[in-house]
């Protein structure tokens, strides 16, 4: 090889002894970036990329799939949106669904990915792989959404945003434990939460319920889709956390090909991507694919690849690590409060949608 290969620029690896005595995560993150090799490499690229977003003043969304909630994961997440770490969120409503059962104070259990299930069945017990939920903990919880939905009153239909933030403050009020809830917390300061699915979760189910005795609460997805997009676009910079893959990766990606191929406003994409996940891409399950091939779809700006990765390991390991280092350093934003802003943010998008 010759010599000064631009190859060969980066520190050469070798062996290095951590600091077993009162390690922290900022000194097993110094320890991984000895090598920068296999997923712990990139995990501190992930935690560069973080604190890229936040020195840049990047709109930060947060995205979440499958069931994180019941793993307590919410008490990172809530830490982050006071701190002003996270703007916006996109979830599946199952995360939502249990997290309301953290703010009614009503038990989630560990369990084991073992156990009988026509056992648990029998003792009214549901499982989510190793977490056990009494089956009283999911009745009550869907007791508290059908009374408190019959109170809301909206003047027409309303995006997944409004009634999550309708949600939040109903907890607020009548949580035991508010505090514990991603919901609650997001309504307190202003972060508004998205369902691409709303139906798609016992939150979606109850609401349907309620149509039955002509209660009559309208959601418009279609509002979702351009209150996301109003977000971005009134951005200067935009980036994510996405834990998993599924509807809510995509759906953040999506809004710059919004933008881009329905509304003719090119941005050339997002300038942040960070994901965590088990899934691979060959297999066609890594939903919205790697950041390089969103590059074709303008989803991520193609000059912007290392500001770019994708952590391949499990998000209970990965992500308590990333958001500790970023916790441990002590960053704290100025909140931008996107809630109460979305309806002038859309005014702008509509103006410049007719403008063009």
């Amino acid at each position: 090889m010759k010599k000064g290969s631009s190859y060969l620029q980066k520190p050469r690896i070798y062996p290095k002894t951590p600091k077993i005595t009162n390690m922290d995560i900022l000194d097993l993150v110094n320890y991984y970036a000895n090598s920068e090799a296999y997923n712990g490499g990139r995990l501190v690229e992930a935690c560069k990329v973080y604190e890229n977003m936040i020195k840049e003043d990047a709109t930060i969304c947060l995205t979440l799939s499958g069931a994180l909630t019941p793993t307590g994961l919410g008490g990172f997440i809530n830490q982050l949106i006071k701190k002003g770490l996270i703007d916006f969120i996109i979830s599946t409503g199952a995360n939502l669904y249990h997290d309301l059962h953290f703010a009614l104070d009503l038990p989630i259990y560990q369990g084991d990915f073992r156990a009988d299930d026509t056992d648990l069945l029998k003792n009214g017990i549901v499982r989510i792989y190793d977490i056990f939920l009494p089956k009283e903990t999911l009745l009550k919880t869907d007791e508290f959404v059908q009374k408190v939905v019959k109170g809301f009153l909206p003047d027409g239909t309303v995006s997944t945003a409004c009634l999550h933030n309708y949600l939040g403050k109903q907890l607020l009020i009548k949580g035991k434990k508010p505090d514990y809830s991603i919901i609650a917390t997001a309504t307190k300061y202003d972060v508004p939460i998205f369902t691409p699915s709303p139906g798609d979760s016992s939150i979606g189910m109850n609401l349907a319920l309620l149509k039955m005795s002509n209660n009559d609460v309208v959601i418009d997805t279609d509002l979702d889709v351009l209150e996301s997009t109003a977000i971005v676009f009134n951005s200067k910079k935009t980036g994510a956390v996405e834990l998993g893959g599924g509807a809510p990766k995509n759906f953040y990606m999506q809004t710059q090909p919004m933008l881009s191929q329905l509304i003719n406003i090119d941005r050339g994409g997002h300038d942040y991507f960070i994901q965590i996940t088990a899934d691979a891409p060959h297999w066609g399950g890594l939903s919205g694919a790697t950041p390089s091939e969103a590059i074709s779809w303008k989803k991520i700006k193609s000059n912007k690849l290392k500001n770019n990765v994708v952590v391949y390991c499990d998000v209970t390991i990965a992500a308590p690590l990333l958001f500790s280092f970023i916790l441990l350093k002590k960053y704290s934003r100025r909140l931008k409060r996107l809630y109460r802003k979305r309806a002038a943010f859309l005014d702008k998008l509509k103006y410049a949608y007719i403008k063009e």
